[in-house]
């Protein structure tokens, strides 16, 4: 046939072509009907695509198969691209002749994918990935080049098929693949397959990360996937790619099991996503799974500062969103022991934040609130957090220090923390009343079981100590408004101390003289009575 140049095609306005009509027309079904509309005696002609798969690029491996005589060299670096644009010129053979097929011809080396290289699947997936967006139509392609690829994740070697394309656009391959790399196996590490997987974008990569959460492949290689591509891409990228990145792989994490993520790798993300400012939505998901594994955080972790604009020193308001999060993820089933190590982690955060004089009353009192009583076995932390924050905020009414000591647990404290507690001037009188009734039940512990019993119970302790509190709060009080000097307040405030610890004595003394009344008795109703400590002097 001879060839006559009367075609001119612009393609995308990256390059013209002059081609012959005819030619291309024989294997386009697409050009042939555009020309079969047309006069025969035209004879200039000029068609201009603006979305042609590939670009220049593509439309050339066209011409080449058209003027080859229906014959091109297939390999993976051009058969998605050949897809892409074979079917966009319609060069399958749907009515019978038998002209050579490009889409045909194609089918024929993804039917062995299986035996493609390593480095050809990955070719074939760069291409893919470059031209995804305007060539949807050979998606077929790109999920068997993911499906492929996934399998071969899964074997723990960077070793591949020894396979290649031919000229003949067949697959010529080592049927003894499978045993030559299995000795390759025993001494490689899953991990092998990270690096060359770096160049994915981010739409392809959540592509491919959901096709391996649907092939059940493991949750937590994946997850060290994603907390490496993160680190890896950071590297260069401008502060938009970087929040682009984080949203995908953020979105990404939550979707697989929470326990398969390491709280280092959250942690990370999560210190670069603070100054990047990306949306609510994504933040509230990181959070989530930060505070599901708030177990496996130290007081290092939490110590964040506050948000611009903000008085207080640290982030309060995370720390409680994240127990939030930890109790709620978690609400099906929590062990005793991960209970008790996010309470001993909040117990030392409290002791880090209540010598904060910005820190209000209501979001130290959330904090003490946060956790359910059972959490903890002892309660000595909490008051010691509490006894800094009414020093530090030594102005605070008498509600609000009701309200920062309501969560406090009198029977789990020790009997140190309940005669300092007894003795503690910034307490509310109401409080040192209740460590005073509870050291009475603890030392009546001590002697169970006898017939004796002693003579002041709880109400006689209240009442009494009601009664002379609020006479002894009177005179302090008309003696405070008289004073003039700082020194003179002092003064009031130590007498009003001296007296309370005064009374505690008296009361102490009359419970010693029950004490030795009853062991006295058991004394002489057995030989092998043993003598009960000194309790008090």
């Amino acid at each position: 046939m001879e060839v006559c140049c009367d075609l001119e095609v612009d393609v995308n306005g990256e390059e013209t072509f002059m081609v012959d009509k005819r030619i291309l027309a024989s294997f386009s079904g697409r050009f042939g009907k555009l020309f079969s509309k047309l006069n025969r005696n035209t004879r200039k002609l000029k068609v201009i695509f603006n979305d042609f798969p590939g670009g220049a690029e593509g439309f050339e491996l066209i011409t080449r198969f058209c003027y080859n005589s229906g014959k091109t060299k297939i390999t993976s670096r051009n058969i998605f691209l050949l897809s892409s644009a074979a079917i966009f010129m319609e060069m399958g053979c749907d009515d019978g002749s038998r002209k050579p097929n490009l889409i045909d011809q194609i089918e024929i080396p993804l039917e062995e994918i299986n035996y493609w290289t390593w480095p050809g699947l990955l070719e074939a997936l760069k291409q893919c990935q470059g031209l995804h967006s305007t060539a949807d139509s050979s998606s077929f392609i790109l999920d068997k080049v993911l499906h492929c690829l996934i399998e071969r994740l899964g074997l723990p070697s960077v070793s591949s098929p020894c396979a290649s394309f031919s000229d003949n656009s067949t697959l010529q391959f080592s049927r003894d693949f499978r045993n030559s790399v299995s000795t390759n196996y025993k001494h490689s590490q899953k991990t092998w397959w990270f690096e060359d997987l770096l160049f994915l974008n981010v739409d392809l990569l959540d592509k491919v990360i959901k096709m391996m959460i649907s092939q059940n492949f493991d949750h937590g290689l994946i997850s060290k996937f994603l907390f490496y591509y993160q680190r890896s891409r950071f590297l260069g990228a401008s502060p938009a790619e970087k929040r682009h990145i984080t949203a995908v792989v953020i979105s990404l994490l939550s979707l697989l099991d929470k326990r398969s993520h390491s709280f280092k790798g959250l942690f990370e993300i999560f210190r670069g996503a603070s100054s990047l400012s990306i949306s609510k939505n994504y933040k509230s998901k990181l959070e989530n799974l930060i505070g599901s594994q708030l177990d496996q955080a130290t007081l290092d972790h939490l110590i964040i500062r506050s948000p611009r604009g903000k008085d207080y020193a640290y982030d309060v308001n995370l720390v409680l969103r994240l127990v939030k999060a930890f109790l709620s993820e978690n609400d099906n089933w929590l062990s005793i022991s991960r209970l008790n190590k996010v309470a001993s982690l909040i117990d030392s955060y409290l002791a880090e934040v209540s010598p904060d004089s910005c820190l209000k009353p209501s979001k130290f009192a959330a904090l003490l609130r946060v956790l359910p009583d059972s959490t903890r076995q002892s309660h000595d932390g909490l008051y010691c957090a509490m006894d800094m924050y009414l020093q530090v905020h030594s102005g605070l009414c008498k509600e609000e220090k009701l309200r920062v000591c309501s969560t406090l647990n009198y029977e789990k404290l020790s009997t140190d923390a309940l005669k300092h507690i007894a003795l503690n001037s910034r307490f509310p009188s109401e409080i040192a009343v209740k460590s005073f009734i509870n050291q009475h039940y603890k030392l009546r512990t001590l002697v169970p079981k006898t017939k004796s019993v002693l003579t002041i119970n709880h109400l006689d302790v209240k009442e009494y100590m009601g009664e002379k509190a609020d006479a002894r709060h009177i005179f302090i009080c008309s003696k405070q408004h008289n004073l003039s000097t700082e020194t003179e307040k002092f003064e009031a405030q130590f007498q009003g101390m001296n007296w309370k610890m005064k009374e505690l004595e008296k009361v102490c003394r009359i419970m010693q003289t029950e004490l030795g009344n009853i062991t006295r008795t058991r004394l002489s109703t057995s030989k092998n009575a043993r003598y009960l400590p000194k309790l008090c002097s």
